[in-house]
């Protein structure tokens, strides 16, 4: 059956192309269950074959994630957590994956919209809490889209540079977003421990 559904999503990708890559990461990113591990690498294998650009993929990946985003945040602003879970279950949003992700609101507030954007399930879903929680509409857009960049890129740049073997990405997905999500974190402490230095040294 996964099988099947992995063929269908690559037969669309293939005839339909940006398009395609759009609406892929907006049904992700508003809590359907199209895995991005898909889309993005195999619009990389695309761009190998020089039948899309990266930066044009890139651009259709960012938009479609940030409409997605966008729709996910007002269900949760205008819904609440009532609405979400009642009408939620039919996108297999359950009470542990909202509470997964409220832990981040939690620890990070409006930054979880930036954080979680590189953790498995949670990034999925982070969109709906924050919402919910009301988080300022433009903080909502920027961490979103600026946390949207670096995972959307990766995955369009492996699936080109790997091409055939481009279906790799989905076994090592997970750890791909703790890479990311590790450098990030080491150029934070790099750009922290050289401001620190500047104004003490």
């Amino acid at each position: 059956m996964f099988e099947h559904y992995i063929a269908f999503l690559i037969n669309f990708i293939s005839e339909w192309g940006y398009l395609a890559i759009v609406v892929g990461m907006a049904l992700e990113s508003a809590c359907f269950p199209v895995p991005s591990e898909v889309v993005l690498p195999f619009a990389g294998y695309l761009v190998a074959e020089g039948r899309l650009t990266f930066g044009e993929a890139l651009s259709a990946g960012l938009l479609g994630g940030m409409i997605g985003s966008a729709a996910a945040y007002t269900a949760g602003r205008i819904g609440g957590r009532p609405l979400v879970l009642k009408y939620g279950r039919c996108l297999l949003i359950t009470e542990q994956k909202l509470r997964q992700a409220d832990r981040w609101v939690e620890k990070y507030g409006d930054y979880a919209a930036f954080w979680a954007r590189f953790l498995p399930i949670v990034r999925t879903f982070i969109s709906l809490p924050l919402g919910i929680a009301r988080m300022s509409w433009g903080r909502f857009l920027l961490f979103s889209f600026a946390g949207s960049i670096p995972w959307t890129a990766v995955l369009i740049y492996g699936g080109q540079k790997l091409r055939e073997n481009w279906t790799e990405i989905m076994v090592y997905g997970d750890r791909i977003n703790l890479a990311i999500l590790a450098l990030l974190i080491g150029l934070l402490l790099v750009v922290m421990a050289k401001s620190y230095l500047k104004r003490w040294g």
